[in-house]
């Protein structure tokens, strides 16, 4: 069974605050909440273990109330961060995490990434996200979009939209030449994938698997997914040797403190060159128990990286239960089920800027079960063709 991002507690508030449409003030209500689900306060924050919430009240659905200080919503935004509105004749919730906000209002002329100010009102929350209603049936999913962006993925974002920051990046043009390369990209991924190069590929990177695999496994109960994913990734492809053995040996201890490390910025984790094709590999983990949904790549640097001739882009998933590895796939981008599952947030990544993709994790799980790397040309060339068009 996967653990759910809404827990039998949010879904007993959810339930809850449903059956009170209409019948408390916004004081009764907390009161009636903190009785029932034995809420901390933190100032005007209400919270448990899974979730935190913020009470307000409006005389319609729209609200342009303060809900809350940045740096305060920090604090509470690796767990559900719900606004609960008190309307006359209905009390309705949001999702209020990073992810889901416009922009930053109140004071904050002076929000920088290394200076958090400002506060957010009812109105910077997105009542819909990526044409998702932001509604409870919807939480679960949504919160798994969220907890791969995190607060850090966000900030710039925010800092841009609300000081309207000339974004530092740009967008990849394309022009006639580099899309007829990136449409080949398609042919060449078929041709790789059908070849012992793929397959070797695949044995390599299962090796180093197998090398380190008690660390993963010990690596995969850290519960920072960034970190976790990041680690894991170092141990099967950092370069600096010392660095990764420093790193195993902590895990080995147990050691809560690890030593510092950086990744690769880089669109794969893993490059290898064989005779006609440029690979690079995007290594992922998915904790298969977990409702989450995996980074996929920034769409800009793909259509750049697949515009070079001869190369290929792949990821290789490692399945991880409690205690043991389940299994590992190397799948090309255009892997029929992967593709269809791509997840495109437009301008997570900057306004001059495609925006980058996730993945379906549901549709992970299922490809660690089985895959055949299946790839139909016609609908990959769509996909690209969708890509392309989004500047």
């Amino acid at each position: 069974m996967k653990l759910k991002i809404v827990t039998k507690a949010l879904k007993d508030f959810i339930k809850f605050i449903a059956s009170n449409h209409g019948k408390y003030d916004k004081e009764s209500l907390i009161r009636k909440s903190v009785e029932a689900f034995n809420f901390t306060q933190d100032r005007k924050i209400f919270y448990c273990d899974e979730f935190a919430v913020r009470f307000s009240t409006s005389s319609s659905n729209a609200f342009s109330n303060t809900v809350i200080s940045l740096s305060a919503l920090k604090n509470y935004d690796s767990k559900p961060f719900i606004v609960c509105l008190i309307t006359p004749d209905e009390n309705r919730l949001f999702l209020a995490n990073t992810t889901f906000i416009k922009k930053v209002s109140h004071s904050s002329q002076e929000l920088r990434e290394n200076n958090i100010k400002g506060s957010v009102n009812g109105s910077d929350i997105m009542k819909i996200f990526n044409d998702i209603e932001n509604e409870p049936k919807n939480f679960d999913f949504l919160f798994s979009i969220h907890a791969e962006i995190g607060f850090e993925g966000n900030l710039i974002r925010l800092v841009e939209a609300t000081n309207n920051i000339v974004p530092s990046g740009h967008a990849f043009e394309v022009d006639s030449s580099s899309k007829n390369m990136i449409f080949e990209s398609i042919d060449r991924a078929v041709k790789f994938s059908a070849s012992k190069n793929f397959l070797n590929l695949k044995k390599e990177l299962d090796e180093k698997v197998a090398k380190f695999k008690n660390e993963i496994i010990i690596a995969s109960f850290i519960e920072n997914s960034n970190v976790r994913g990041r680690l894991i990734e170092y141990l099967i492809a950092g370069e600096d040797e010392e660095l990764r053995q420093l790193l195993v040996k902590a895990l080995r201890s147990n050691n809560p403190i690890l030593p510092s490390f950086r990744t690769k910025n880089t669109l794969g984790d893993y490059s290898k060159d064989f005779d006609g094709y440029q690979t690079e590999t995007d290594i992922k983990t998915k904790i298969v128990i977990l409702s989450s949904n995996p980074k996929g790549y920034n769409i800009d640097k793909i259509l750049e990286y697949l515009s070079i001739p001869n190369t290929v882009f792949l990821f290789y998933f490692i399945g991880v239960e409690p205690n043991k590895i389940s299994n590992t796939v190397l799948v090309s981008m255009f892997e029929d089920n992967l593709r269809n599952s791509t997840i495109i947030l437009r301008h997570w990544a900057g306004r001059n800027s495609r925006g980058v993709t996730q993945f379906d994790g549901r549709v992970i799980n299922d490809l660690l079960l089985k895959s055949n790397n299946s790839i139909d040309i016609k609908k990959s060339r769509i996909f690209l063709e969708s890509l392309i068009a989004l500047i």
